[in-house]
């Protein structure tokens, strides 16, 4: 099937899926875009054979984050529900993932990236949550963020917005494995995936990621539907909040009241 925002790929006589984020330079993850990637993870939850599924960016960048016109207060809660549901459906059908990152992976990409398996980037890497520069906060991040690097390094992404390299990223545990200057991401991605994911079974690789991401999913389940509430039922009721997202739309630099 063809899309328009996404590109399927097939690898490894089809154990291994790519979908790569069609829509450069930045790849936003628009509504459009989530629609298409939730319809090919539907298909492929009745896949017996897949062993890994693949998230990479067409470009030079993974993804710029989720779409900022989409967060303002009417339309916050379709945009919240319609992202979530990729890592509720991601967690149902318990498959590996891995992203492969190239350039900026911010905001909503982060969060994509941040829920793979496996992160496989390039020096030309950076991970970022710069919600709160706007006057929010990451729902998916909030939850993931202090299970895959920890509190501390959780906090400081999440109430700073500053950016990670691709050697820090690495240092603090967020990125798995990290090419070499020059080296191409997809094709040190593929060496990893032909020795270590590919010999397996893929039942078994399925119920090992279900085993040892059992708190993982249940986090998902469970804290995200809390901190999509905090989101539209406290947050997005401030008025800093819908400043921070107008004051973006109108590139401007946002007027803060403090409340």
């Amino acid at each position: 099937m063809e899309y328009r925002l996404i590109k399927v790929e097939k690898y490894f006589d089809e154990s291994v899926i790519k979908i790569v984020l069609n829509s450069p330079k930045s790849n936003v993850l628009e509504a459009a875009m989530l629609g298409e990637i939730l319809e090919v993870i539907q298909d492929l939850s009745i896949n017996n054979n897949l062993k890994l599924l693949v998230f990479e960016g067409a470009g030079k960048h993974f993804s710029f984050g989720a779409s900022v016109p989409e967060h303002t207060k009417d339309k916050a809660a379709t945009m919240l529900r319609a992202f979530h549901e990729l890592f509720y459906q991601l967690s149902n059908i318990g498959v590996l993932t891995m992203a492969v990152v190239r350039g900026q992976c911010l905001g909503g990409g982060m969060e994509l990236a941040l829920f793979c398996n496996f992160i496989v980037a390039d020096s030309t890497a950076f991970f970022g949550q710069p919600e709160i520069v706007l006057g929010v906060f990451p729902p998916p991040a909030s939850v993931m963020l202090p299970l895959k690097v920890g509190q501390t390094f959780a906090d400081e992404i999440a109430v700073t917005g500053r950016s990670l390299d691709a050697n820090e990223a690495a240092r603090i545990g967020l990125v798995n494995v990290l090419c070499e200057e020059g080296q191409d991401a997809w094709e040190l991605a593929s060496e990893w995936i032909e020795k270590y994911i590919v010999p397996k079974s893929a039942s078994s690789l399925r119920i090992a990621n279900l085993a040892v991401r059992t708190n993982f999913f249940r986090a998902i389940r469970e804290d995200l539907p809390r901190m999509e509430g905090l989101y539209l039922k406290l947050l997005m009721e401030t008025i800093d909040a819908n400043e921070g997202i107008q004051a973006f739309l109108e590139k401007r630099k946002p007027i803060w009241k403090n409340e």
